[in-house]
């Protein structure tokens, strides 16, 4: 039985979160006298190899131990593949629109800032809200896995973990703002590497692969979830992104547009090696006889190989499990305050309410981490919620759409929402379970076209209710036109100003934090 004694793990365990502690707070007491823009933001302060470093660490929690093994246990190879180009492609859209964005705002640093700036208050404060949800949610996530491992890994009760890293975590990032989580990523995603480097020579040169079972699982062969994954993970997985202020503030804090290219490439080849490496432990598990049930619970399979192997391996995995667990939520720590200061408060409330509330919204995010049946599920939610309203509130980075306005984007964003209950309702003949559609209860790999239709139904209904409502607000201005003897003007072109690219805004003060610029809701 590879686990550590009782001893050993606690010791393992508490002296890496030891490690974190005194680092984060000794670089953040160095950082104390730091203004209030440097606390919630780096803009235009990082170059490329950080910049990479920080996008492995945030881009991948504990949870991809369960996850990724579990869906190679279901759609085999196939699976496995999609899965990991779909998780790392899509870092590449920040590369692409963090520049865009920076240009017609360069004041931001989170998406929302643009979203006030184009679409108005009211579609600012909407996104804001998504955002912050999806940032407790990826909480909650993190949290369970982290206990989840940590049980499996040990048999330790994963509580005092939990409260631990919580505590860890607010410590050094409420002192020390968004850059002490940048510098800690740093490590702790160079700590990653090396450590997966070990992991994985150990489990290749160790287990022992059973030929006979690798046919006989039929793994290898393509199947239809395999095929449904194909759409789903990146519509899920890229739209959800846009949710993650975590990486819009790391995208706004490259130096150059240059640095955000190399630093984001870099990192999506490291993260699609890693995730797919990870993916690959639920075949090794199925074929080197550790899985054997082919209906049990695929999301164990990663610990059920680790029972194989030497007590020093697992003690690897669980500095590995801890470094992917504070890197990712520490992330996201950093990101609801900056995200909550500036989206709901504009950045004029003093900022320790708003670290207060942070750490006030942990003792939720516990509880329901300790409850929460499915990892991936909770993920899930998150990406129906933003499959439905990024496509309409993108349609606004492009010029030719000048005439699309904050209305559009949240009926439509609701509207998604909605199709997704009307569709399950048609489909399953049943209104409950197209309501427990939109919560994606049954997961993805029911066999069925369900998830597949919803994540259809999400962007395509999310558009049509937004040109839905485009055709209802322009009758309106224009009756009202109309009535009031003026001229229409609702499809009027605005006058824009073009600078020649981003990097050529980089003087721009350091203090301003926010736009004055406030867009159309109406």
């Amino acid at each position: 039985m590879g686990q550590p004694s009782f001893q050993a793990s606690n010791a393992i365990i508490y002296v890496t979160y030891g490690a974190f502690l005194l680092l984060g707070t000794g670089l953040a007491w160095k950082m104390r006298n730091q203004p209030k823009a440097d606390f919630l933001s780096g803009n235009r302060t990082q170059t490329a190899f950080p910049l990479a470093l920080n996008f492995i660490a945030a881009a991948m929690g504990s949870g991809i131990l369960f996850s990724y093994p579990q869906l190679a246990t279901l759609a085999g190879l196939q699976g496995v593949l999609v899965y990991a180009i779909a998780s790392a492609c899509p870092l590449l859209i920040f590369a692409a629109l963090a520049p865009i964005i920076r240009k017609k705002c360069p004041e931001g640093f989170v998406l929302t800032e643009w979203t006030r700036q184009r679409y108005g208050v009211l579609t600012a404060l909407y996104l804001g809200a998504l955002t912050l949800l999806t940032l407790f949610l990826y909480m909650v996530a993190e949290l369970s896995a982290i206990g989840q491992v940590i049980e499996a890994l040990t048999g330790l009760d994963g509580l005092p973990v939990v409260i631990v890293e919580c505590v860890v975590t607010t410590i050094y990032t409420s002192l020390g703002g968004f850059k002490i989580s940048f510098i800690t990523d740093n490590i702790q995603g160079a700590m990653i590497c090396c450590l997966i480097i070990i992991a994985t020579i150990t489990i290749g040169a160790k287990t022992e692969i059973k030929p006979e079972l690798i046919a006989d699982s039929g793994l290898l062969n393509a199947s239809l979830v395999g095929w449904q994954l194909i759409y789903i993970l990146p519509v899920a997985i890229l739209t959800n992104d846009f949710f993650l202020a975590n990486f819009w503030l790391r995208a706004f804090a490259s130096k150059t547009d240059k640095d955000l290219w190399i630093g984001v490439s870099v990192a999506m080849v490291v993260i699609l090696i890693v995730l797919t490496l990870v993916g690959c432990t639920g075949l090794i598990a199925v074929w080197s006889g550790a899985f054997s049930d082919p209906e049990g619970d695929g999301s164990v399979a990663f610990f059920l190989l680790l029972e194989q192997l030497p007590n020093w391996v697992v003690g690897i995995v669980i500095v590995m499990s801890v470094c992917l667990s504070t890197a990712a939520f520490d992330s996201l720590q950093s990101a609801m305050v900056s995200s909550a200061s500036n989206d709901i408060f504009r950045n004029r409330l003093n900022i320790w309410w708003i670290r207060g509330a942070v750490v006030l919204v942990i003792f939720p995010v516990v509880v329901l981490a300790l409850k929460a049946p499915s990892i991936l599920q909770i993920y899930l939610i998150s990406d129906l919620l933003s499959a439905a309203t990024i496509p309409v509130l993108m349609l606004g980075l492009s010029e030719r759409f000048y005439w699309w306005r904050g209305f559009e984007v949240l009926i439509g964003g609701l509207g998604g929402i909605l199709t997704v209950f009307i569709f399950g309702t048609i489909y399953y003949g049943d209104a409950q379970l197209g309501g427990e559609l939109i919560l994606l209860e049954q997961g993805l790999y029911t066999g069925d076209w369900g998830a597949f239709g919803a994540f259809v139904a999400a962007p395509v209904g999310g558009l049509l209710w937004g040109f839905g409502a485009l055709a209802v607000r322009l009758t309106v201005q224009y009756i009202q036109a109309k009535m009031r003897g003026t001229r229409f003007d609702a499809l009027d072109s605005p006058a824009v100003v073009r600078p020649e690219d981003s990097d050529a805004l980089a003087s721009v003060s350091e203090e301003a934090t926010t736009t004055k610029v406030t867009g159309k809701f109406f």
